[in-house]
């Protein structure tokens, strides 16, 4: 695999999940209490026997940087995982990357590299487990230009994705993004009886989504964008490359989120704290890797807590309810508080007793979720300081709306800004 070099675009301003991306970028956002977005494309590649990566970027990147820079490979073996952010050199004066084509566009230099024959393109924020040297090995034996992966789906769920269609080969003829009615989607359909023959079970899909994953031969990839003003991979670079190309189909059915949205993020996340996730966080064939943090166990003191993952570092205090929730590290929760249905984002450090006492004195409240305090349907970002007896829930889907000073109402979530201060009695 030392012939395959990875770049993961995490370089978008990402807009759809503000204000999670308030203060840091896409990939850098939390999930699961205690990893970040970024943490699955690296997983994926480091379990797939890939070590040489590349995280594309440009906005909000101090703490993407931070978190990388705990990812440290064996010295002997050349593996890395580096950021490549925006930047002028005396080549180029381009500076912001201008789409994920125009990123990699910039940065050829780490493509050129000898004995790299291959580049696998991945996205930084969605949520899957793929076997790429699999991937690899399909793309070898289709004597393939390109590869893309495709997820089977119904005809309710392509009009919100781009949908390839197939030659018998399994080869990319045709691409159609976001098919709207029956007509389109009947243009760019697969016969399931193809799907059902490759060795997985259609079961009434009739369309083949791309993920987003891409695997080039080098070389085309820089005849690609060397030739054109390309911007875009997804609405520019692939379906003009399936015209003058080999690409071919690496069929995937495994489970596959992107999380785009306030709102596809607050149920991929709450789906994982669940009996039977859809996404298992805990898996020993493929485990997830995160930034070490050598915290100590989790404190529970006569609390009840259903279907909720606790991260390390915590301290939940007696006769506080936690109810399908994801609590972040070092989360500090008080007596009698309630929490349901909620993502607690939880501390980036703990307060010492000197600055529990100069915040005291300035009428702040702890960080942490105060005592009595009722919280449902949100997302609470780190560093909040939830004071005691706050309500915060709403009931239905209400428009979007700002919360003055501490947060907004986004896609029907509640959403707490980082270091956001709620004080005692704070009330929706």
């Amino acid at each position: 695999m030392k012939n395959v070099v990875v770049l993961i675009l995490g370089g978008g301003q990402g807009t759809r999940l503000y204000p999670l991306t308030k203060m840091r970028a896409k990939p850098a956002v939390p999930i699961g209490g205690k990893y970040r977005l970024i943490d699955i494309p690296l997983s994926n590649c480091i379990n797939s026997g890939l070590d040489q990566i590349y995280v594309l970027t440009q906005f909000n990147s101090v703490s993407l940087h931070h978190h990388l820079h705990s990812f440290s490979f064996d010295p002997f073996g050349g593996g890395f995982a580096e950021i490549l952010a925006a930047q002028q050199t005396m080549d180029s004066t381009a500076g912001w990357y201008q789409g994920t084509a125009d990123a990699v566009r910039q940065n050829f230099n780490f493509i050129r590299q000898r004995n790299i024959e291959y580049v696998l393109i991945l996205s930084g924020d969605q949520l899957y487990r793929m076997n790429f040297a699999e991937m690899l090995e399909n793309h070898k034996k289709a004597g393939a230009d390109v590869s893309i992966a495709g997820l089977p789906v119904d005809r309710e769920t392509a009009t919100a994705l781009g949908i390839m269609r197939l030659d018998e080969a399994g080869n990319v003829v045709g691409f159609l993004e976001k098919p709207q009615t029956d007509e389109e989607i009947d243009h760019v359909r697969t016969d399931p009886a193809w799907i059902d023959a490759q060795g997985i079970p259609s079961k009434g899909r009739d369309c083949l989504a791309s993920m987003g994953i891409y695997l080039f031969n080098k070389e085309t990839l820089i005849d690609a964008l060397e030739k054109t003003a390309y911007k875009d991979f997804g609405k520019e670079v692939f379906p003009a490359t399936i015209r003058t190309k080999k690409v071919h189909l690496h069929l995937f059915d495994g489970y596959w989120e992107d999380i785009g949205t306030i709102r596809s993020f607050f149920e991929a996340n709450l789906a994982m704290a669940r009996p039977n996730p859809p996404f298992v966080l805990s898996s020993p064939e493929w485990p997830t890797f995160t930034e070490p943090r050598f915290l100590p166990p989790s404190r529970v003191d006569g609390a009840t807590i259903r279907g909720s993952l606790i991260a390390d570092g915590c301290q939940i205090a007696e006769g506080a309810v936690i109810d399908n929730c994801i609590i972040g590290c070092r989360c500090r929760i008080e007596k009698g508080a309630s929490i349901s249905n909620s993502i607690i984002m939880g501390l980036d450090y703990e307060e010492t007793e000197a600055e529990w006492k100069e915040n005291a004195a300035l009428g702040r409240p702890p960080m942490g979720i105060g005592a009595y305090s009722v919280i449902e349907n949100a997302i609470i970002d780190k560093n909040c300081r939830i004071g005691d007896r706050v309500f915060l829930a709403h009931t239905g889907t209400p428009a979007d709306k700002e919360l003055p000073g501490v947060g907004l109402i986004k896609d029907g979530v509640v959403c707490i800004h980082k270091e956001a201060v709620l004080h005692d009695g704070w009330s929706m």
